[in-house]
């Protein structure tokens, strides 16, 4: 009787090790009216349903709310939380959910740091990040603005970014690419390593 009683035991703690375990990855994306207590109802809504806040980016642009969230929550719960984020509407915000998994292992990879500052004018991301995308690097992160030259006054635009590349990749070979570019636009270009290893 008692060895059964254990074994009963050590079935449910491993269920519930496991059930722990089995989690969704939440990406969303925001954007509504920009006012107090947003950010707050998006965590209240996450956190009622067991969710865990692991990345944002949040900004006021024109006048708009904008962000991206990364939740995780339980398999069980992620549908129910899916149907709350998306009742939030009613409230002003629009949300857009992706789910996504971590099931196989990713190929190694490198990060590298990219600084640009140039002449504000259109064209200038999509010339940069068709030069990105032709060497088969991704764009992990980008945040750009635009400013006043301090003696000038024109408008400047700069972009930082994290550029995600193949462990096998040369530096050299997409700062030269990149290089060949800033001279075609008269942009200011700089690329340095992070990191590199393999994703979590």
């Amino acid at each position: 009787m008692v060895a059964a009683t254990a074994g009963s035991w050590y079935n449910r703690a491993v269920s519930t090790k496991e059930t722990r375990r089995m989690t969704t990855s939440l990406v969303l994306t925001v954007v509504g009216p920009d006012k107090p207590g947003l950010v707050n109802l998006l965590s209240e809504t996450a956190i009622s349903f067991g969710a865990n806040w692991l990345e944002s980016r949040m900004a006021n642009l024109a006048g708009q709310f904008a962000g991206i969230v990364h939740l995780d929550v339980s398999e069980a719960q992620a549908g129910a939380l899916i149907a709350a984020l998306q009742a939030l509407e009613a409230k002003g915000l629009h949300i857009a959910v992706a789910t996504s998994r971590r099931d196989q292992a990713a190929a190694p990879w490198r990060l590298f740091s990219l600084e640009l500052v140039a002449q504000d004018r259109p064209g200038i991301v999509r010339e940069v990040s068709r030069v990105i995308a032709a060497h088969g690097v991704s764009i992990e992160q980008l945040d750009t603005d635009v400013f006043s030259a301090p003696h000038s006054g024109e408008s400047m635009f700069r972009a930082r970014a994290h550029l995600r590349a193949p462990a096998e990749m040369e530096r050299e070979l997409l700062r030269d690419a990149l290089e060949d570019l800033a001279n075609e636009l008269m942009v200011d270009i700089s690329l340095d390593d992070v990191v590199a290893g393999k994703s979590s």
